[in-house]
């Protein structure tokens, strides 16, 4: 072991406190008075019991360890050297008949004295670094109060001891009555969860972190409700996983965002069957830049496919994904593919040489007052003609399954994209063979953070003081995370046998007035800071969303997040007319496109707005 100037200067701290604890020993031997034979002897005497000690110390390697991470099997190093030398003394003494009178009590107390010293020693320098005392040596720290005491708690505790970053911990809160009353890292256990506004108050604390990476989110959601009701301040911790796999810190605090409080628990997804679906197959995702494309993108790669190929029609998105997935998995090939889906001679020499077996069709126009008016003829091209044509190649090169992406809009539609995307789904009923290629779509509702979502327009306008626009006061959503809506697409592609149409368990829907009102406090402010404004409904906007239209029923599925709903059945006959019409690139105006529709779709009612 190399002697750096630390080791050398921890080495002589110990023979001090060697030297200390001996003569300390005589002196409470005594009681504070030591007569002066005895005094002689306790000098004569150290110049053998100091180096043997600290030989011994050496050979136990008590210099290898770190002061500052200094723990238990530093004590037990240093109660074992300590107990080695205590042995040892009387018999060096005896051998080289050293001429001293040691009373038996002093073998007995200089260990003692000797452990305590040196463990001390090490454990307050740890707390020193650590700043333990961080509300003292800190008086400008902030007090907070930590929702749960288990793992995750005590993983942040740690980490803000060591870097405090502006906080110290006055206090834990856990709904498990073993722990309450009880002390985490010091720190006591107060009461339940459902306490914590009280016992904010009674502290004088303005904020509060989750440490529940693991609880199930009703509990998270209900804590911090009560918090952001209270007016008080909610950070969350990251994932154990996160934590444990050391990807990132526990002291990484962050603000609670929407998917911690309409998340929902943690999807169980058909593993081995999912490898039998993707891996070492090549597969294709249409729209692969867009929000629930790219989502999809990350999930497959998981599964270690032979090839991914990411099509797509904008530049900008294409590149981002291209940037983004070596990085995260360089084993994974992909051939990232400028494209439209209309472009059925592209789409087709794509497929042609690199034949997927699996294709998720995610491409498509969903942004429901743009598409409502002057874009409707665009519309329905790109989401029902543009499906058409990778439904068809995928048939002609053998895709083994093509999977859709549809929505909760296609449900008794009151505008152009619900009503596009419920004939998209007709088409892929219609295109279902016996043989061949298995058709599927999936519908599901809002997905927190995609393009298009009110959640990143509602950030925006509190950031900039509001108003926040709300466009009507009883209007509700369905929503659900980002990778939770495309582990369950990757489920229902597995499950799908062809021509079923899939809904996902959207949980309950959200008052969107509600969910303004949560963020503007989440945000710090309130009402009469950030006021709520009401616009009216939008074209083609319904005040509440159906996941199946009237004239539908569902079946159970295996799994617990999805369910198949038993649709209409799509009349063949329209079929080969629909696909004359949309391969008409003239132009069409506005109210021929939505006659049409009405005719394909009959449950679309385009005059009519849910009230």
């Amino acid at each position: 072991m190399n002697l750096n100037p630390r080791t050398l200067v921890i080495i002589l701290h110990d023979i001090l406190v060697a030297a200390f604890a001996w003569l300390g020993a005589y002196w409470l031997r005594f009681n504070l008075a030591v007569p002066p034979e005895f005094q002689t002897a306790a000098f004569s005497t150290l110049q053998w019991v100091v180096p043997l000690q600290a030989v011994v110390f050496w050979r136990f390697g008590l210099y290898r360890g770190i002061w500052r991470f200094a723990s238990l099997p530093d004590l037990k190093r240093i109660v074992f050297a300590v107990a080695i030398a205590a042995l040892l003394i009387p018999l060096v003494l005896v051998l080289f008949r050293v001429q001293a009178v040691v009373p038996r009590s002093v073998l007995i107390l200089d260990p003692l004295l000797l452990i305590l010293a040196m463990g001390g020693s090490r454990l307050a320098y740890r707390a020193w670094k650590e700043h333990r005392l961080a509300s003292v040596l800190r008086p400008a720290s902030k007090p907070v109060l930590v929702a749960g005491a288990g793992a995750a708690a005590d993983f942040l505790l740690r980490e803000l001891a060591r870097n405090p970053a502006g906080f110290h911990v006055v206090g834990l809160l856990d709904d498990s009555r073993d722990k309450q009353g009880r002390l985490v890292q010091g720190i006591p256990v107060l009461g339940a969860l459902g306490d914590v506004v009280v016992h904010a108050r009674r502290m004088d604390v303005g904020d509060v972190v989750l440490a529940l990476p693991s609880a199930a989110h009703e509990v998270r959601k209900r804590v911090t409700q009560a918090c952001a009701e209270a007016g008080l301040k909610v950070m969350t911790v990251p994932s154990l996983e996160d934590l444990v796999a050391g990807r990132v810190s526990v002291s990484s605090l962050r603000h609670v965002e929407l998917d911690d409080l309409l998340g929902r628990d943690p999807v169980q997804l058909d593993d081995s069957g999912l490898h039998r679906l993707l891996t070492d197959r090549v597969v294709m995702v249409t729209g692969a830049g867009g929000s629930i494309g790219s989502e999809l993108c990350r999930q497959i790669a998981r599964f270690a496919p032979a090839k991914l190929i990411l099509f797509e029609l904008s530049e900008l998105a294409l590149y981002a994904m291209e940037q983004e997935l070596p990085q995260r998995f360089p084993e994974l090939a992909i051939v990232p593919v400028i494209g439209d889906v209309k472009h059925a001679d592209r789409v087709n020499a794509v497929m042609r040489e690199h034949r997927p077996a699996v294709v998720f069709h995610a491409a498509a126009y969903k942004h429901v007052p743009l598409m409502e008016n002057a874009n409707a003829w665009e519309a329905v091209r790109n989401n029902v003609l543009g499906t058409q044509v990778v439904a068809a190649a995928a048939q002609a090169h053998g895709v083994g399954k093509f999977v859709m992406i549809s929505t909760d809009k296609a449900v008794n539609p009151t505008n152009v994209m619900g009503a596009t995307k419920r004939l998209a789904e007709m088409v892929c009923q219609s295109m279902q063979r016996p043989e061949g290629t298995r058709f599927v779509s999936v519908r599901f509702g809002n997905v927190l953070g995609s393009s298009g979502s009110v959640i990143p327009k509602f950030q925006k306008q509190i950031e900039a003081g509001g108003p926040v626009t709300v466009t009507h006061p009883e209007i509700t959503r369905y929503f659900m995370s980002i990778p939770e809506a495309a582990q369950l697409v990757l489920q229902a592609g597995l499950m799908g046998e062809g021509g079923e149409i899939f809904v996902l368990d959207m949980g309950e829907p959200v008052k969107i007035a509600e969910l303004a009102r949560l963020m503007i406090r989440l945000s710090g402010a309130d009402e009469a800071r950030i006021r709520i404004e009401y616009t009216g409904l939008r074209p083609g906007e319904k005040l509440y969303e159906e996941l199946l239209a009237d004239d539908e029923s569902t079946l159970p599925t295996p799994h617990p997040k999805l369910r198949v709903a038993r649709a209409r059945a799509a009349d063949s006959s329209w079929f080969a007319e629909c696909m004359r019409w949309l391969a008409d690139a003239g132009l069409r105006d506005e109210a021929a496109v939505k006659r049409q529709l009405k005719v394909w779709v009959p449950e679309y009612q385009p005059e009519s707005v849910s009230s």
